[in-house]
């Protein structure tokens, strides 16, 4: 979950799931460049994106809802 804690573009918090940290790139001391993909409130990915946070202020997510078979199999069917 990033916040204001994580950056200050962040006024409303938006989940996102970590690809990995961009290490090549100059920072100031306590931030990084990261890839995520921005999740739904279903816990899907909606958007690919590069931030600039500080990881000292991300915190987990709460975990998504719980997703049955039958709606997996539906969201296979239709993809």
């Amino acid at each position: 979950m990033l916040t204001r804690d994580a950056s200050p573009q962040f006024t409303r918090p938006i989940a996102v799931r970590v690809i990995r940290e961009r290490t090549g790139r100059s920072t100031y001391d306590g931030w990084a460049w990261i890839e995520v993909y921005q999740l739904d409130s279903r816990g899907e990915a909606i958007d690919r994106r590069e931030l600039y946070v500080r990881p000292e202020g991300m915190r987990p997510a709460p975990p998504p809802p719980h997703r049955t078979p039958a709606r997996c199999a539906a969201a296979r069917a239709a993809g």
